[in-house]
């Protein structure tokens, strides 16, 4: 049931740097609130070991993608490493109807690109430190070492951005780090709004 008389569910953005641990701390939320969702993005990308189809993402090839942009399916959508990732706006929209809060698990380019177009809770994850997300990174062997590097060249353009967020988050300790999720999650399902004519429509694609 939707808490303090909202008409829709809620919508929580959440971004960190890879292997800051933003799965882990999303998929204990869900397990633990069974009317929170999370979006289901399409990629371009190929699966890592592990992944499936539909249930990680949706993955699509590049052609099918620029498809859904030019037709307005997309909520929003980068460009990432090569790669495409968005999410569907319809899909949201539907889930928000059933009266499901629907985390968007997204790049800061892509989070900072929705905070002037809808009402959501903006929440930043950070690792540590620079030295322990590497070690992370490395320890979970999904990408070469090459690949690593990479994102790590982009990580501190990523914390300084996700300084305009609503909320930070430093997951030193998975525990500590979900507890301070909750409580976000709580809190912002019982807060007192002023909605805006415009944020009661339905959610309009890029």
């Amino acid at each position: 049931m939707l808490n303090n008389g909202l008409r829709k569910g809620l919508i929580f953005i959440i971004s960190a740097p890879a292997g800051t641990g933003k799965t882990t701390l999303v998929k204990r939320l869900i397990h633990e609130f069974p009317h929170v969702v999370q979006s289901l993005s399409y990629t371009t990308r190929a699966p890592r070991k592990g992944e499936i189809n539909g249930v990680d993402y949706n993955f699509i090839d590049r052609a099918t993608f620029e498809e859904k942009i030019r037709s307005g399916e997309l909520l929003e959508y980068i460009e990432l490493y090569g790669f495409y990732y968005g999410t569907s706006c319809l899909w949201v929209e539907e889930q928000r109807k059933k009266g499901n809060h629907v985390i968007l698990v997204i790049d800061t380019q892509g989070g900072l690109n929705l905070k002037t177009k809808i009402q959501a809770t903006f929440i930043f994850i950070e690792p540590p430190s620079l030295e322990e997300l590497k070690n992370r990174l490395i320890l979970r062997k999904t990408e070469p070492l090459s690949v690593i590097e990479k994102r790590l060249s982009c990580v501190e353009r990523e914390l300084e951005q996700g300084k305009n967020y609503d909320y930070r988050i430093i997951n030193d300790r998975i525990d500590v780090a979900y507890q301070v999720l909750k409580s976000i999650f709580i809190a912002e399902t019982h807060r007192i709004r002023e909605f805006r004519s415009d944020d009661l429509r339905d959610l309009e694609p890029v």
